[in-house]
């Protein structure tokens, strides 16, 4: 065994990275194709998912399978390989092993003990067999490594500290409506959209339906699929554990999402596009136009964002000093904060939420000086000398004068309450990460969940799965080892069933009148001489070669008996070729 993992993930790269280097379901296949056709490999599998791209392979050396395995990661995320080296990892044999497993177990999951890995472990086989890229190695690892994973979760209670990203995401949401707020009682009632539906997608909507949302709307660039997902919540509508009596859900074109956006409290993207799918101006527009929840076919929907996002916003009018259009009493709480900051009334902060002929009011009055000579009267040549004199005693202590910067957190204008929030599970990113600037809107993607992810708390089951993998991974590399030896001892029982059939052939030369009774008890004799002979070091080599370094055994055997390595090649083939019929027709 010679397994070679070179890839990069949440743990060792930055998400701007891993949302570069996403591998489209085309860039996957030539990736591979690429890696089977390259000299030092002769399997290859590839695992890709929102937080993971790795590459695995067979190889016949380490130093240039590394080589290979990274230049075409590189090739074919379009990320330059100076760039990507830093960021990569390389798990070889036994580790790599153990890094799959722990990956199926979701110990290596953005959100500890996920269950969702599982089934990407699976898609990833499929494709690899369905390539022909997958051979007797990466078989055997990627069908055990979702045995193991299927016995962590129904072994012990990881599922208690893991959940799937959808649910960890859509806590992450709840969590932005204050302290003490559940996901269930935030979600319950609520619309959503699903912008997708793949697994990840489908995964969402089955989560949103749990929670008790009352209605789902799907949208896809196939619509057929999008009309199978909903179909499917419409035929499970008050089956989900926990959810709502029912829940509605209809599928719609990807060219209804801005009008549906109006509509909906959740959107939850996760597309396999490589672009992004929703655009800040998308977004800022749906939330302007929001459609009320009681009046959906009421007046046009770009009326009410002024009700639903600036209502925490102060309160303007025509003020009292000089023409100031700023109610000045009610700015009076904040004045002092802001001018110790730098700013004055006519600051950006007291004009937020102005309409525009109040803002003209408010331009004409600053240009008319007001300001400059309500600031001037309250200061005082004495002031003036003080303030230059306390300069030149800071520079003389410190060299400098220091910056006068503005302080971490200035009091204004509070953020209003999100009226839409976006989960964006796709990598790359689906929502335009400038979407996090936008005042009425709550977005959560890969990278705000990776640093979230960084505080959750393990369950004590970890190591319980941690130790079920170490035992899996001892298990699986002595039955490869095991494996790896079978061909050269079924080759030795050939040679010796050889040279038994000489001999009687040669007995049959020596003594023609032999009768056939006495010829097939003599052949039988000399069959279980033979077969005593082989049997304890048959039985003691495979032993011997399932404990670490036992290898070596297998050339032993071939050297002390001049076994032909080609007749010991071409038994392995035969063993693959049979383990791929009976795969294929397992699929079929």
């Amino acid at each position: 065994m010679s397994l070679l993992v070179v890839g990069l993930s949440h743990r060792s790269a930055p998400v701007s990275v891993l949302e570069r280097a996403a591998l489209s379901q085309d860039a996957q296949i030539k990736l591979l194709q690429d890696t089977v056709a390259a000299e030092p490999a002769t399997e290859a599998a590839v695992l890709a998912t929102c937080n993971r791209i790795e590459l695995y392979a067979d190889v016949d050396k380490f130093h240039a399978g590394v080589a290979e395995l990274s230049t075409l990661l590189a090739q074919h995320s379009g990320v330059g390989l100076d760039e990507l080296t830093p960021y990569l990892y390389v798990h070889y044999e036994d580790r790599a092993v153990h890094h799959l497993f722990s990956v199926a177990c979701g110990l290596d999951s953005m959100v500890v003990g996920e269950g969702q890995v599982i089934g990407q472990i699976k898609d990833s086989l499929a494709l690899a067999q369905e390539l022909h890229s997958a051979g007797r190695l990466l078989n055997d690892l990627f069908q055990q490594g979702l045995r193991v994973g299927k016995r962590a979760h129904s072994e012990t209670g990881i599922d208690r500290a893991g959940q799937s990203l959808v649910t960890f995401g859509l806590q992450q949401l709840a969590g932005g409506r204050g302290a003490g707020v559940s996901v269930e009682s935030w979600a319950v009632g609520k619309k959503a959209l699903v912008i997708g539906a793949g697994s990840m997608s489908s995964l969402a909507a089955a989560t949103l339906a749990r929670l008790g949302v009352a209605e789902i709307v799907v949208a896809n660039r196939t619509s057929e699929r999008a009309d199978r997902l909903a179909e499917i919540i419409n035929d499970n509508s008050g089956g989900y554990e926990g959810g709502a009596a029912s829940v509605s859900a209809r599928a719609v074109p990807m060219e209804s999402v801005p009008f549906e956006l109006t509509r909906a409290d959740i959107a939850v993207s996760c597309t396999g596009a490589t672009g992004v799918v929703l655009g800040a101006e998308t977004i800022a527009a749906a939330v302007e136009g929001r459609v009320p929840a009681d009046d959906e076919a009421g007046p046009s929907p770009r009326t009410t964002m002024t009700s639903d996002v600036r209502t925490a916003l102060p309160p303007t009018s025509i003020g009292t000093d000089d023409g100031c259009p700023l109610d000045l009493s009610a700015a009076q709480a904040g004045q002092a904060v802001q001018e110790s900051a730098g700013f004055s009334v006519m600051g950006e902060a007291a004009v937020a939420g102005m309409d525009a002929a109040t803002l003209e009011q408010h331009a004409a009055w600053v240009d008319n000086g007001t300001v400059d000579r309500r600031d001037a009267a309250r200061r005082t040549p004495d002031d003036d000398r003080e303030l230059i004199a306390a300069l030149a005693r800071t520079a003389a202590t410190l060299g400098r004068i220091p910056e006068r910067r503005r302080p971490e957190v200035v009091v204004g204008a509070p953020r209003p309450a999100p009226v839409l929030s976006l989960l964006d599970l796709a990598m790359p990113r689906d929502i335009d990460a400038a979407v996090h600037r936008l005042a009425g809107v709550r977005l959560v993607d890969i990278e705000s969940l990776a640093e979230a992810s960084a505080d959750a708390p393990m369950a004590a089951d970890v190591d319980q799965v941690r130790r079920i993998v170490a035992d899996e991974v001892a298990a699986f590399g002595a039955a490869q080892r095991a494996a790896h030896i079978t061909p050269t001892v079924v080759a030795l029982r050939a040679m010796a069933a050889d040279v038994v059939a000489g001999e009687i052939a040669r007995l049959d030369g020596r003594l023609p009148g032999l009768d056939e009774k006495h010829r097939a008890e003599i052949t039988q004799t000399v069959k279980r001489v033979v077969d005593k002979l082989l049997h304890a070091p048959t039985v003691r080599v495979k032993q011997l070669a399932a404990e670490p370094g036992g290898a070596g055994y297998a050339d032993a055997l071939r050297t002390l008996f001049d076994l032909d390595q080609e007749t010991v090649a071409s038994v392995s083939r035969a063993d693959e070729n049979t383990e791929t019929d009976a795969e294929n027709r397992g699929r079929a």
